[in-house]
């Protein structure tokens, strides 16, 4: 993937220390520091543009969120989002959101172990060819990174367009011994929730009249009781 970026992205990046964190190693561990709290927080891996990310973070104030992407120009994308979505509640700083440079191959260097709740994963790159497979990141090396970074309440959201790359997913929650739930073919048969928050993609495919796949994978010991004693309500957050 190539992106075209404005002239003087990094240096505007590097400006936006409020936002914007462009050495993620340096928190690791220390997110809740740099957050100023102990809330929980939800990870998307792979945000793209950052409409889901700063929509999240707008609908839940008690919910620290990090959008995670590779390429300056989504930051810049991302951080330009998180302003307009947090300026319709007249804030100027984004409290509970950060958008942070780095590699998902290297999320363990970025997280410490059980520093995160939950993981996001919307349409990511299906990468369809066989040989490519480890590079889906629902391939079974990914997740054993995500049961290390997750906590007791651990979840794995995951949305796609992709048969394959879902059907691929499932397979490989199910291989890994996780308790999926919520699942769905076609989430918006029935019409688009106006509760549900929908990223860049999943706007544009549901105009084309595709169908999203949607399922969550429980990871965490705790999050497994209370979704066993019927605890977890359908398509949280």
């Amino acid at each position: 993937m190539r992106l075209r970026g404005r002239k003087g992205i990094r240096e505007s990046l590097e400006r936006q220390t409020d936002l914007v964190v462009l050495e993620p190693r340096n928190y690791k561990g220390k997110w809740h520091e740099l957050f100023g709290n102990d809330r929980p927080i939800h990870v998307e891996f792979g945000m793209g543009k950052g409409q889901f990310i700063s929509q999240m973070s707008v609908k839940y104030p008690d919910i620290n969120f990090i959008g995670v992407d590779m390429y300056d120009e989504l930051l810049r994308r991302g951080a330009e989002k998180a302003r307009a979505a947090h300026e319709t509640l007249g804030e100027e700083n984004p409290a509970n959101l950060r958008l942070a440079l780095a590699n998902i191959e290297y999320a363990e260097e970025v997280f410490a172990p059980g520093e995160l709740e939950r993981i996001y994963l919307n349409f990511s790159d299906p990468w369809p060819k066989s040989k490519h497979a480890r590079r889906r990141l629902t391939h079974p090396r990914f997740l054993d990174k995500y049961r290390g970074l997750l906590n007791g309440r651990g979840e794995i959201h995951l949305k796609t367009d992709s048969v394959s790359l879902f059907e691929f997913s499932l397979n490989a929650f199910a291989d890994y011994g996780l308790q999926m739930t919520n699942l769905s073919l076609d989430l918006h048969a029935g019409g688009i929730n106006e509760e549900h928050v929908m990223t860049e993609y999943e706007t544009k495919f549901v105009g084309q009249g595709m169908r999203i796949h949607r399922c969550e994978a429980i990871v965490g010991e705790e999050a497994l009781e209370a979704y066993r004693a019927g605890r977890l309500s359908k398509y949280r957050l």
